[in-house]
This record gives C-alpha cells, structure tokens and sequence, in this order.
C-alpha cells in the first residue's frame, strides 16, 4: 500500500535516503521553488518523479504541516536484528542498539527515532502488535530521521536473548520498584537500552530479560519525565560516555 509523506524536511530525507521507493511529487500552486523544496525539485527529476502541481486544499487531505509538498511512497522497509549487528560489525563499532517496549505514540516514536539517528545508534527494535510502526505521521514527526537509522520489528525478549549472545548489557528504563539510579559509567561498552510504554512502562517479560533496570535521579519539583524525553536523556549518556572511550 502506497502512502503519503508531507513537510519538506521529510520529504527530502525520504528523497536523499532513497531506501524505498517513490511515485509521485506534488507541489503547492504557487509555491516558490527555493530552499529545500529546489533540492526536492532536484531529486524528484534526478529519479524521474512526476511532478504536479496542486491546490493547498488538495494537500490539507495528505497530511497535516505539508508545507506545501507531499510525496507519494511505498512503505517503510524494516529490517532484521541481524542486518543491525551486521552492518555495525562492518564498521568495526561497538554495538548501540534502541529497544522500544510498546510505545504507542507517534510523536514520541518519532523523537525516540530522531534522538537515536542523531547519535549514530546501529539500530531500533520494536514489537509488531501494540506498538506504533513507522507511519507518515511519524516520519513526520521525526523530521525524516527514520530513514536513516535500521528499525526491525520483533518479540523484544527474543531480541534481548540474540543481544545477550552478541555480548550486550541491556538496561531497561524502570522507575518502579527493583531499579537504581543510572550508572554512566556502565553505558559505555555494547549496549541496549530499552524504553517502556508511555503509561505501563516496561512488560515484565522485558523487565526480567533486562541485565539492569535504571532510573533517571530527579531534583526538581517533577516526579517524572515522559517516555521520549527520558529516553533520550539516556541514549545521550550512553553516547557522552561513548565518546569518552574513543
């Protein structure tokens, strides 16, 4: 099934990633061809995209914030935990991988998915069932940063078991009851982090496969962060301490 991708930060990571493939662009009547809507232009003529021009209203049906271009696409192409550990392998890199426990939020799919192409990690895993996939809304919402980040959809404690034999720590993101401050300087060597869902926080099948269940300290009046947040709050740990080891 074909979709839609709208905004023009997206639409040219879709376009300059070029992992999938793509139909169709279409234009706002009007609209100046400048900025990043000309390096769409360019790439939409340099794979022979059609081009059309349509009204605003046209493209108020294909998504919201289209700033004027919306791109006709095939859908995301997941890939498989062992292309991950493979491709990181290749790199001769210590492996930094992303576990998502049922996040259901598109919006927070999309930070957690940003965050984590922002810092080079090899790889997102998530379940298949009761989980958000990569949808148009959240490419969106990730400025197109799914496109350049591996994203394998699984059962998470099979993944876990794989990552284990692959030499990983995986700490789970756990502020209930059995877990501890977070230890930076455990982030520093083959890692998985896995973040829970938005309200639930982490299965118990998850929880009792991770190696270490970790807490975000707080000082302030706020008792807690949202799942995106905090998960990005450790992925950046984890790659300040990375970068301590190089």
């Amino acid at each position: 099934m074909k979709e839609w991708i709208t905004g023009r930060n997206p639409v040219y990571e879709v376009l300059s990633a070029h992992h999938r493939d793509s139909f169709q662009l279409r234009i706002a009547d009007g609209a100046k061809i400048e900025g990043q809507l000309a390096k769409i232009c360019d790439l939409a003529k340099k794979y022979r995209l059609p081009v059309t021009k349509v009204s605003r209203k046209q493209l108020d049906q294909m998504g919201e914030k289209h700033q004027g271009v919306a791109l006709e696409t095939a859908p995301y192409h997941y890939s498989d935990i062992h292309e991950i550990i493979t491709a990181a392998k290749k790199r001769d890199e210590t492996l930094f991988i992303l576990l998502l426990d049922m996040i259901q939020n598109p919006q927070n799919l999309g930070t957690l998915v940003r965050t984590a192409a922002a810092v080079g990690m090899h790889g997102i895993i998530m379940p298949q069932a009761k989980a958000a996939g990569v949808t148009p809304a959240v490419v969106h919402a990730s400025v197109g940063a799914t496109e350049h980040i591996r994203i394998a959809q699984m059962n998470l404690s099979q993944a876990i078991d794989i990552l284990h034999d692959e030499g990983l720590w995986i700490v789970g993101m756990e502020g209930g009851e059995g877990s501890s401050p977070v230890q930076p300087k455990r982030l520093g060597g083959p890692l998985g982090i896995v973040v829970g869902n938005e309200g639930e926080g982490l299965r118990q099948l998850t929880r009792k496969a991770c190696d270490e269940l970790a807490a975000l300290p707080m000082a302030g009046k706020v008792e807690s962060l949202n799942a995106a947040t905090a998960g990005s709050v450790m992925i950046y740990l984890a790659y300040m301490k990375r970068l301590e080891m190089l």
